[in-house]
């Protein structure tokens, strides 16, 4: 989680002290945002936070994917497995 005290630093500050923030990114596993004239313009972050946020970000994809799947299905939309197996050996030509 950010903390707006310690993890919102300059672009400058950054760039004059990258060994330091490195430490405290792959420490405390709490992204940076950097600021350019008093803007936020970057953030950055540890490479094994990252990577938990790509895969929970994957997850989330597929539930909503699913969650919207079975709403389809409340309504009425959609085939049958049967039909579309059907179609589906028709278009691509496969027999039983």
């Amino acid at each position: 989680m950010l903390n707006i005290q310690q993890d919102i630093h300059s672009l400058t500050d950054f760039k004059r002290h990258t060994v330091d923030f490195v430490k405290q990114l792959k420490k405390g596993h709490r992204p940076l945002v950097l600021t350019v004239n008093g803007r936020a313009e970057v953030v950055v972050q540890d490479a094994e936070s990252y990577q938990k946020l790509l895969e929970i970000a994957e997850s989330f994809e597929a539930i909503s994917a699913v969650q919207e799947g079975m709403a389809q299905a409340e309504r009425g939309e959609g085939v049958s497995l049967e039909r579309f197996d059907k179609r589906m050996r028709k278009k691509h030509g496969i027999s039983r």
